[in-house]
């Protein structure tokens, strides 16, 4: 059960659900050795809660894991009935012994857990400050017999599971197959259950911390207090029997002193000493936090670690806000060299998987997955932002946020070196996360997301104490890091806010969507520092899998995501890159959208088509400041609204450009360019740019990249010449708007330059391909000519170049 004592572990109310971690160099009481010293830091948001009303936010996590865990003995107990009734026949799949030791105890303990959840449940729903559950605890810790035995048969248990699915495939397909089901009100895909991922121990030690934080938070006169206490100790006595009776390797380590120090939670942060960046695996035990390096061994022998530092917790401190703004900064690495990563990183893998399509040969997939994870290594490095600065005790204690720890009347101590090669020994076996968190070390044949378009639309929220200021944003994870792709407008002064605002979000091997709430904070003295902006709250923040089975449908799909006792309610749905990648010739051929460029301007007596250039100067006008630009989306209806109105060529259309969302008007010239039956660089020129954007030399490259342009129509050139300028001074505002040159290639490079789908199907094998491997090429070309000096018309067509064949 690692996932749940993650989940409710001691970190957790110290550490919101961040993206980044960050380690940065500062005073430590205990180095590991001379001069090691460093510190532990890691992106938080401390949220202190008092007296009974954090009794109820105790109640109602430790409710959520407890559902996970009845949903996991319920999905393991689904084949015990037919496999029952099969022992009996002449051909069983298992006999009547290996079924009850496989399923030993896991009904009874089912019955257990389902009779106290439906107990606390309706207690929690319909909280008061009178509630009382002590006794439904203190009945929980009576029963604790029946995971003795339990725990007693399960290293049986797991063998003979291990041993029926070798021996029948029968057996082993229904091992495969068993699935939970997610919690209540979440529509969260079903995830896998085994024999392992059941441990009656970890339960209780869940239950153990939650009684911990129950005690804190519960008046000593209170009638649940003595009942609490009771059941607290029975756990603990319960837990430390099982301590002594199980390979200690596995779960703890002893102390000095003979007592047990459990492993709470580990996993890789990023440190940042004297300005260079390494990564570290950190183990947080009930005693002390430790800093350790995985040491480089050579083949067939055990891994090991190396100590950097470690931290009595009864010595960690927190630094004030004031001492922590005092410290030195960290230096964000440049955008545009992480997006360049990326770019590599996808390259990388659309070449993976071609040398796989083609039967190549192992070394040449290894040496590609080689430089990916190289890549990727950089990436994880390299992207922390956000530091979290402890050290050790200086003065008065200040353990801000570590209440949850089991153990109390904690002691400073020193450990030998003895002590310390023994604690460092036992991180190897104890250790939960095995690997670092890059894509190369997933399994080839996880799901590598989706690549297409979501279109999501927000509905409403509910759950707010109190009227206020209200709006949303939806992300997706890109790479590995959450992307803002859109943000609903600012419902004001109100606790039920109804936005029924629909968006189109772009996804790039996306899996996950997250949507979190925010309070608009109009306060001119609440303006941050570091960026001069003006800091709105967030209230809460909640995300689900995107799933591909449930995801790709035609039809609406209507979820709710939970935060914080606040639920939104999103519909959505997704059309894959392959349906997205059809530019069709528009029906209405007075229109503008999906008519080809040459016959607008030329009906127009335009040099560059009247859409764009109004909505270029709307944005330059109110836009070019507004963080995110053309990469947040805008409202699908206003957007739909202004290309009916630009296609009927309506007098009014001035007036509701100005009325309208800047985010909208940029949405829709990025629609009008994806509409355009052929691209604005045009079909026939599609494969020079690919093989001009690769050339190593720079004047070759030159020299091609300036002739393809010039080879481009009249309409299609000035246009492209008058968009390259205004993405060149909207970058300009990079600073405030967030879009660096990379960031509005990366935008609009595919838009300009992806093939008709005719065209695309001639020169690639699928809408995959397109993604993984042109994609990327896309998006050089366009940055290629932003990067580039200043390119004027004609100029371009007067200079002659050192080649002048047709393309």
């Amino acid at each position: 059960m690692e996932e749940e004592e993650e989940a409710i572990g001691l970190l957790d109310k110290v550490l919101e659900d961040e993206d980044v971690f960050l380690l940065e160099e500062c005073e430590l009481g205990t180095p590991a050795s001379p001069g090691s010293g460093s510190p532990f830091l890691v992106a938080v948001k401390v949220e202190a809660g008092k007296g009974l009303e954090m009794r109820k936010l105790v109640l109602s996590g430790f409710l959520a894991s407890e559902e996970i865990y009845i949903n996991q003995l319920e999905a393991l107990l689904l084949p015990m009935k037919p496999l029952k009734a099969t022992a009996t026949t002449s051909q069983p799949v298992l006999t009547i012994q290996q079924i009850e030791t496989i399923f030993y105890k896991i009904q009874d303990i089912y019955e257990i857990h389902k009779e106290f959840y439906d107990s606390l449940c309706p207690k929690v729903q319909q909280w008061d400050s009178q509630v009382t559950m002590g006794h439904l605890f203190q009945k929980l810790a009576s029963q604790l017999g029946v995971y003795k035995a339990f725990v007693d048969n399960y290293k049986v248990a797991l063998e003979t599971a291990e041993k029926c699915s070798q021996s029948n495939n029968q057996f082993q397909k229904i091992s495969e197959e068993l699935k939970v089901k997610g919690p209540k009100d979440s529509k969260d895909s079903h995830t896998s259950v085994t024999m392992e991922g059941i441990s009656g121990r970890g339960r209780v030690t869940v239950t153990f911390l939650c009684l911990a934080d129950l005690l804190k938070h519960t008046p000593v006169d209170h009638p649940d207090y003595p009942l609490l206490q009771d059941a607290l100790r029975i756990s603990q006595n319960f837990l430390s029997s099982i301590n002594e009776d199980i390979d200690p390797r596995r779960t703890a380590v002893t102390t000095p002193k003979g007592e047990t120090r459990q492993l709470v939670k580990d996993g890789f942060l990023v440190e940042v000493s004297e300005s260079s960046r390494k990564l570290r695996h950190v183990f947080l035990f009930t005693d002390v936090l430790l800093c350790a390096k995985l040491k480089k061994t050579s083949a067939g022998k055990h891994q090991q670690y190396d100590c950097k530092w470690y931290i009595p917790l009864a010595d960690l401190v927190f630094p004030s806000p004031e001492e922590s703004e005092a410290s030195p900064q960290v230096q964000p690495f440049p955008d545009h060299e992480l997006e360049d990563m990326k770019m590599k990183i996808s390259t990388l893998k659309s070449e993976i998987q071609k040398e796989k399509a083609n039967k190549g040969q192992s070394r040449a997939i290894e040496r590609l997955k080689k430089k990916m994870f190289e890549n990727e290594f950089l990436l994880l490095l390299n992207s922390p932002t956000i530091p979290f600065r402890i050290h050790n005790r200086n003065g008065k204690v200040r353990r801000v946020g570590w209440d949850r720890t089991p153990l109390l009347n904690l002691q400073a101590f020193v450990l030998s070196s003895v002590e310390l090669q023994v604690l460092t020994g036992s991180c190897f076996k104890l250790r939960t996360v095995h690997n670092i968190p890059v894509t190369s070390n997933k399994d080839d044949d996880e799901s590598p997301g989706l690549y297409g378009f979501l279109h999501v639309i927000v509905h409403s929220a509910k759950g707010f104490k109190q009227s206020a200021n209200l709006y949303c944003t939806l992300e997706v994870d890109s790479f590995g890091y959450f992307v803002s792709k859109a943000k609903t407008r600012v419902f004001r002064d109100t606790a039920e806010p109804k936005w029924d605002e629909e968006f189109e979000i772009e996804l790039e091997g996306s899996q996950s969507l997250r949507i979190l709430c925010y309070e608009k904070c109009y306060d001119k003295s609440k303006v941050n520092k570091d960026n001069n902006e003006i800091v709105d709250k967030i209230m809460g923040k909640g995300q689900i899998q995107l799933d591909p089975q449930t995801v790709e449908t035609k039809n609406w799909h209507t979820d709710v995501i939970e935060m914080n006792g606040i639920k939104v309610e999103f519909s959505m749905k997704f059309t894959s890159r392959d349906m997205s990648l059809k530019r069709t010739p528009s029906k209405k051929q007075t229109g503008v959208f999906g008519v080809k460029i040459s016959v607008v301007t030329k009906r127009e007596r335009s040099k560059v088509p009247y859409i764009v250039r109004q909505c270029v100067e709307e944005v330059e006008k109110r836009g070019i400041e507004e963080v995110g630009i053309y990469r947040i989306s805008g409202v699908a209806t206003d957007i739909q609204a202004l290309k009916a109105v630009f296609d009927a060529n309506n007098k009014d259309i001035l007036l509701m450009l100005s009325d309208m969302d800047i985010n909208a008007i940029a949405g829709t010239l990025k629609l009008y360019f994806r509409e355009l039956p052929e691209p604005l660089l045009t079909d026939r020129l599609y494969p020079a740019f690919m093989e001009g954007i690769a050339l190593s030399d720079p004047a070759a490259k030159e020299n091609c990249m300036m002739h393809l342009l010039r080879s481009l129509p009249d309409p299609n050139l000035i246009t492209f010449l008058f968009l390259l300028e205004h993405l060149k001074r909207v970058a300009d505002k990079e600073p405030v708007n967030k879009m660096s040159l990379h960031n509005l290639a990366t935008v609009f490079g595919p838009t300009l330059l992806r093939p008709s789908e005719v065209e695309s199907k001639a020169h690639l094998t699928s809408a995959a391909d397109i993604w993984s491997h042109d994609v990327m090429a896309q998006v050089q070309v366009l940055l290629y000519y932003l990067q580039h000096p200043p390119i004027s018309f004609a100029e371009l067509k007067r200079n002659t170049l050192y080649f002048s064949t047709d393309v």
